[in-house]
């Protein structure tokens, strides 16, 4: 067994899986649609006339393709690793882990590995496109193993990072927000420095060194060049790669370091415990969670009998609204009290972007399709995932602790326990949603953007808002296993905006004309495609595929408005498409509910 049973077993399936090689097949396929198209753009717009036109090509590519791989790399490592062991909390099997012979070591490193199992197996598949690069001239065989030697090492930080934060945390939820919060915040910080805003050089290495030797991606940036520049000052190392990769092998030591230290003392959880020691007396834990019912003896801010006076014989309890489910997201720590931490570390995300816009707007630098609108952008993308996060964990954390059974049976409406589940996801996000609004009319305050803009922002993110927690929503309900639901949720969200973001890339990269980019329509096939396996395979409907086909489309289309100052047109092609798809996942969810939580069939149901 290599490190332990947990990794060998997972070795010995995964071949077994046909999901691995279509994985496999999409990806690959995902890369030769990126350089076919990238290659029509430039023989469309432009002539072709020599050697050096081909290698100018190949110098362009390489750095969109390394960098879009990176950004999947990184994502789904954190996001499989930290899914993987909060799934095994939420299942309550973590526990019997424990109790096994399995060393400390061969859980945590176990469990990491066969999570990043198929991130490596996907990213190794990925050489042999990287090498056709080369073909075309101007990227080197060097260039290309700097950036898988600088993708592999990220791969290892990133999936240590989610396993060691779901180890530490009791809630899915927590383990995914901090997971992503960390993670922006390590790259924003050093993208910050990159800038030259703390500081120029210190120690004699430049900030762009020191940028590069500690954030991924700038890492890759710097490794997709075709030549590093050496730093003497940091010695044997010489450049900022092998800064960066001598950094990753620390910081994963570090983190599985702690992780294996800590796993017994972690978990299981003192939330766990004090359920236990509950369950021990005569109350049993509520669906609700031990932590939080409301109507448990010693309660703070109740009376039991036995604290009762002479007259007050009778234990109060708190009264619950028409809705238990809204009740239950919004007055009970349903998702644990230490989700202020959460919070909190949004704030300093979010203080960090209103900085960086205030210097701008102060200094005259701001621009709507400059570095500022890349700020505010990013600040929004982080909100929607954790609304998405916050909504498809919602589900997933009840199915595993066995209560959405008993929630099913119960005489809860389908309004109520969808309408429900929306308005925690909101409530519980509330600040990710009002904060990044805030900054939008600050921008229209300070006279950055116009009062037609801010009306645009406004409405365009309410429409993004919803359409990503009923996304959440509708993968916890039609996926029965959680590391699919929120893999397949969180993971639309994010090919959306990073399809967004390379299509973008590739057109101001190798043409300037937005008016017709017919090769494009290969990639929007293939985008629809693949959001209707993701949103509609399980309960296939005739507008979830409409929906599924458009919205790549209209996407495209509100991104070539956007280049030609046509704001209005892409303002509404983006809410006509994602409000219609939020319908298409919303009536299906409450009038066939049965259908869409799996308690029936459509056979069985007609």
């Amino acid at each position: 067994m290599l490190i332990g049973p947990v990794f060998g077993r997972e070795l010995v399936v995964a071949p077994r899986r046909a999901r691995l090689y279509v994985a496999r097949t999409v990806y690959g396929l995902l890369m030769l649609f990126l350089i076919s198209t990238a290659w029509l753009i430039l023989t469309g717009t432009q002539l072709v006339r020599d050697l050096g036109d081909l290698a100018r090509f190949g110098s362009l590519l390489f750095p969109i393709l390394a960098q879009l791989q990176l950004a999947l790399a990184v994502f789904f490592s954190a996001l499989l690793s930290a899914s993987a062991v909060a799934q095994e909390k939420d299942r309550r099997t973590l526990v019997l882990l424990l109790l096994t012979r399995l060393s400390n070591s061969e859980l945590v490193l176990g469990k990491l590995l066969a999570s990043l199992l198929n991130v490596l197996v996907l990213v190794a598949a990925a050489v042999p496109l990287f090498m056709l690069t080369a073909l075309f001239g101007g990227v080197s065989f060097e260039q290309i193993a700097r950036v898988f030697a600088v993708t592999f090492a990220s791969i290892i930080v990133c999936g240590s990072l989610g396993s060691t934060v779901a180890l530490w945390r009791e809630k899915t939820f927590q383990a995914l927000a901090m997971t992503v919060l960390v993670l922006v915040l390590w790259l924003a910080v050093w993208k910050i420095v990159a800038t030259g805003a703390v500081f120029e050089s210190w120690l004699g290495v430049s900030c762009q060194t020191w940028a590069a030797g500690f954030s991924p991606w700038e890492a890759i940036i710097e490794a997709a060049r075709p030549y590093v520049q050496a730093e003497p000052a940091i010695g044997p190392l010489a450049t900022s790669v092998n800064l960066f990769l001598l950094v990753a092998v620390v910081t994963t030591v570090l983190l599985n370091g702690v992780a294996v230290g800590m796993v017994r003392v972690w978990n299981p959880s003192r939330e766990s415990r004090a359920a236990t020691r509950e369950e021990d007396t005569w109350r049993r834990e509520s669906i609700w969670g031990a932590e939080h019912d409301a109507a448990r003896p010693g309660a703070e801010g109740f009376a039991s009998a036995d604290q009762a006076g002479p007259a007050d014989k009778v234990v109060r309890t708190r009264h619950v609204w028409d809705n238990p489910i809204i009740w239950r997201e919004i007055r009970t720590w349903a998702y644990g009290r230490k989700i202020l931490i959460v919070r909190l570390a949004y704030l300093v995300l979010f203080a960090l972007s209103a900085a960086s816009l205030y210097w701008m707007v102060e200094s005259g630098s701001f621009a709507p399709k400059g570095g500022g609108a890349m700020a505010l952008a990013a600040l929004f993308l982080l909100s929607l995932v954790l609304v998405n996060a916050q909504a498809v964990t919602s589900l997933t954390s009840e199915r595993d602790g066995r209560a959405l059974d008993l929630l099913l049976v119960s005489d809860l409406t389908p309004k109520e326990f969808v309408y429900g589940k929306l308005g925690g996801a909101f409530y519980n996000t509330k600040e990710m949603i009002v904060l990044p609004m805030s900054l939008c009319a600050y921008l229209w305050y300070a006279g950055a953007v116009g009062l037609e803009d801010l009306v645009y922002l406004l409405v365009g993110s309410g429409v993004l808002y919803g359409f990503v927690a009923m996304l959440g929503v509708h993968a916890g309900m039609a996926y029965d296993n959680s590391r699919s639901a929120i893999g397949t949720s969180l993971g639309t969200v994010f090919f959306l905006f990073l399809g967004v973001a390379t299509c973008m890339r590739i057109m101001l990269a190798f043409s300037g004309q937005f008016e017709v980019q017919l090769p494009f329509l290969g990639l929007i096939v293939f985008g629809g495609a693949g959001l209707y396996l993701a949103l509609g395979v399980r309960n296939p409907s005739t507008a979830i595929g409409l929906a599924s086909f458009a919205c790549p489309l209209v996407t495209f289309y509100a991104i070539t408005s956007f280049f030609m100052n046509q704001n209005h047109l892409a303002f509404v092609a983006m809410v006509v498409a994602y409000g219609f798809t939020t319908i298409a996942m919303l009536i299906p969810a409450i009038d066939e509910f049965d259908v869409a939580t799996g308690r029936t069939t459509i056979g069985e149901q007609g």
